[in-house]
């Protein structure tokens, strides 16, 4: 029964991250337009949630999906899909780390008048890599997903009495 709460646990918190990866892709061809002050006042603005309650939802899912690995490293094939979907989430925080982090540190030292010439290498920067990170959560929410099908029995299965009775044992 702990295995199944977790399981539960680890989807919601992977959606819930995939969630906040998948609002940057849907921002980004309308910011990819904006001019630096706009962008710039966004980047100062809009994202502070994000950097507070989204680093524990971000964290919490990696560690939830590797911790289920081990809980259910002796069921084949949900095993195999679970380390997938831990791998991906774990490479989409890799990918912040690496790419986001630092442009989120060098923006938060830019005011309207100290914005610099090449601040679209930033912009670029910020959102393809946000838009990376998005693909990686939602393979990774969906290998999660399919690591819970892959011990649902199927319907016919389901239907033969027998069939539960091996599944109760």
């Amino acid at each position: 029964m702990f295995v199944r709460i977790w399981r539960f646990f680890t989807v919601a918190v992977a959606a819930l991250s995939m969630g906040m990866a998948f609002s940057h892709a849907l921002e980004m061809p309308a910011k990819i337009g904006y001019d630096a002050s706009l962008w710039t006042t966004l980047q100062h603005s809009l994202y502070q949630a994000y950097g507070t309650v989204g680093a524990v939802i971000e964290v919490g899912s990696v560690l939830a999906a590797i911790l289920l690995a081990f809980m259910v490293y002796d069921r084949r094939p949900a095993f195999y899909f679970t380390v997938l979907g831990a791998a991906c989430l774990a490479a989409a925080f890799a990918a912040w780390v690496v790419f986001v982090a630092p442009v989120n540190a060098a923006v938060n030292t830019w005011t309207d008048g100290a914005i610099p010439a090449d601040w679209t290498r930033f912009r670029d920067q910020w959102e393809y890599a946000h838009a990376a990170r998005f693909v990686l959560q939602l393979v990774g929410f969906g290998s999660l997903v399919v690591s819970v099908l892959a011990e649902t029995p199927s319907e016919a299965a389901a239907a033969q009495p027998e069939s539960r009775l091996a599944h109760a044992v």
